[in-house]
């Protein structure tokens, strides 16, 4: 699941409202990219760091973009049978008020989304029908 989560050239694939990912930088210990997204017309590009710790967390920093303010932290605990637990928190702020409004009204939907994305393509490389999606899920965020 770590080598899922740090494999941030493929988002684009796999992950909804993402439109393009460039990567200025990427090594063992940390990447740096910038991210376009969009929903529903509205198009914004933001930078960040990803910071990773091999093979328990990954921890994404903001750089600059549309945001107030974005961290978001995945850990990964390996638990009975070969599988793993992932907790994923994010925390943001933006600094468009329209973006704040779409985002407060559409975010828990939007993140149930992105999680049944990295779910799936979890299951397509890794498990072939063995991941469960409603087992071991956490998730936080505020906004």
């Amino acid at each position: 699941m770590f080598a899922l989560v740090t494999d941030i050239e493929r988002y684009p694939e796999f992950l909804p409202w993402v439109i393009a990912l460039r990567i200025r930088s990427d090594s063992e210990d940390e990447a740096v990219a910038d991210m376009i997204v969009g929903f529903k017309g509205l198009r914004e590009s933001f930078s960040c760091r990803v910071h990773k710790d091999r093979p328990r967390a990954v921890t994404v920093s903001y750089i600059d973009g549309p945001m107030r303010h974005l961290s978001n932290e995945w850990q990964f605990t390996a638990v009975d049978g070969g599988a793993c637990r992932v907790d994923f928190m994010v925390d943001f702020a933006f600094r468009n008020r329209m973006f704040e409004a779409l985002a407060g009204q559409m975010f828990d939907k939007a993140l149930r989304k992105m999680i049944v994305a990295f779910e799936s393509r979890a299951d397509d490389l890794y498990a072939a029908g063995k991941v469960k999606s409603s087992e071991g899920r956490s998730a936080s965020f505020s906004g």
